[in-house]
């Protein structure tokens, strides 16, 4: 008799205890523990959603509370979309969260096209009721049209202004005999896996005050220095390139290059740029041409230049900054070799003067010579970081730090005290020192010896 009378107690306990979350309270007192009062979205490109935010509804009260309402203020007519606890509805009546238990709520935004070119404010809210107690979530979103390239080529001349950004889906191609002229503080867009061949010429015109943007389409803040997110340039065999003052960041590759020119222009010339945050290099050449100035590489997976199966590459005056936060590389930052295969191999003619090739690791410049093809390479007054003494003539300095001013903050200007100043090679004979080396990447004017690197101060 007593086991069943203790038995009984120890049953009514637990269920007094089950019971006691679930029981709902009335008290006004009895809020929702909000962390969010206000959700704020980046910019939003019209017909291009948002990616999903969360948050969580704590009930910190011991006993359950009855949430009368939550309720998403413009309904379905909203750019706003709400998911409660799983269910993707505008709203919902007397849903009970027991005491210190909680819900999701998760946001997305979608807006529609409209006639402004300028950025544009989109709100709505969230009302949740509770026992009498009205709480409200704040939705904010900037939303921008643009202009939206699927899966298409340019078979004509074309003009791309900052009017509008521009939002490339797909594979874009400018066809061989057709031009591409994009004018500064264009802003060019890639989403996901999306990239921009050039079989006819690619004209980037930024300027000093307005560069030329190509990057992801995801402007949120956690994808503003992700790798990967588009795939990037291409120079196809009849493809040619001038690229001045541009900002290309955030693809797999930026620029890949797969031939020689096959006339007297040069394949690509790339001056005045930036271009980081690649998953794999900053620019690939296969058998091809390259003429770098006043241009900063920085943050790739593997390498920032990777040249093989010969090829020309004329680099003077740039900053090369191997320094890879997000991957664990082990090849130097500038690579060249005249093999790519067993049946692709070619002369190979790298000249590299008023360089900075620094980085993390001991050796951040190769060039290899792996099979009979001619191997030249010309190394004037650089600045380099590798353990091979052959490279140490010419006015070249060796494994000594250029001291820039914050890695970290992406400011790759030197310190007054650095090595590097004053001692560039004079540079005012060269064939393009007038329209690409008498200023620096800043546009001040270069004064012989001149600093290594894209800056001169």
């Amino acid at each position: 008799m007593r086991l069943n009378i203790g038995l009984a107690f120890l049953i009514l306990f637990l269920a007094s205890a089950c019971r006691k979350g679930e029981r709902i309270t009335t008290d006004p007192n009895a809020k929702l523990n909000i962390p969010n009062k206000e959700v704020l979205f980046d910019t939003i490109f019209t017909s291009v959603g948002s990616i999903t935010k969360r948050i969580k509804i704590a009930n910190k009260n011991n006993d359950a509370v009855k949430v009368s309402e939550i309720r998403l203020s413009g309904g379905s007519t909203s750019a706003f979309s709400i998911n409660i606890n799983g269910e993707q509805t505008p709203n919902k009546n007397d849903l009970i969260i027991n005491g210190k238990d909680s819900i999701n709520l998760f946001i997305k935004v979608s807006i529609n096209p409209n006639s402004t070119n300028l950025p544009f404010l989109v709100q709505d809210s969230i009302i949740l009721n509770t026992n009498g107690n009205k709480q409200v979530i704040q939705l904010l979103a900037y939303g921008q049209n643009a202009v939206f390239v699927n899966e298409s080529t340019i078979n004509a001349n074309t003009i791309w202004t900052k009017a509008l950004p521009y939002i490339i889906n797909g594979s874009l191609t400018v066809k061989s005999g057709s031009s591409l002229s994009i004018q500064p503080g264009t802003k060019v867009y890639f989403h996901k896996d999306a990239n921009l061949n050039i079989e006819g010429n690619l004209m980037v015109n930024g300027s000093l005050t307005e560069p030329v943007l190509f990057c992801s389409d995801r402007l949120e803040k956690i994808y503003s220095d992700e790798p990967g997110q588009w795939k990037g340039i291409f120079l196809k065999r009849s493809g040619y390139g001038l690229i001045k003052n541009a900002i290309i960041k955030n693809a797999s590759v930026g620029i890949t290059s797969d031939s020689l020119s096959v006339n007297n222009s040069p394949k690509l010339i790339l001056s005045n740029s930036i271009i980081k945050n690649m998953q794999v290099a900053a620019y690939i050449g296969y058998h091809s041409e390259l003429l770098a100035f006043n241009n900063v590489m920085y943050n790739c997976g593997n390498y920032l230049i990777y040249a093989v199966g010969g090829g020309n590459y004329n680099l003077k005056q740039n900053t090369f900054a191997a320094y890879n936060s997000n991957f664990p590389r082990k090849t130097a930052a500038l690579s060249f070799s005249d093999y790519l295969s067993a049946n692709a191999y070619n002369k190979l003619q790298v000249d590299l003067t008023n360089n900075i090739i620094w980085g993390s690791l001991t050796n951040e410049l190769d060039i290899q010579k792996k099979t009979s093809a001619i191997v030249q390479f010309n190394l004037w007054s650089n600045l380099l970081r590798s353990t091979n003494s052959a490279y140490s003539n010419n006015g070249n300095i060796l494994n000594t730090d250029p001291l820039f001013i914050n890695q970290d903050l992406e400011d790759f200007k030197v310190s007054p005290s650095s090595i590097v100043r004053k001692k560039g090679a004079d540079l005012s004979t060269d064939q393009y020192f007038i329209n690409y080396l008498n200023q620096d990447a800043k546009g001040i004017a270069r004064i012989h010896p001149s600093t290594l690197g894209s800056y001169e101060k």
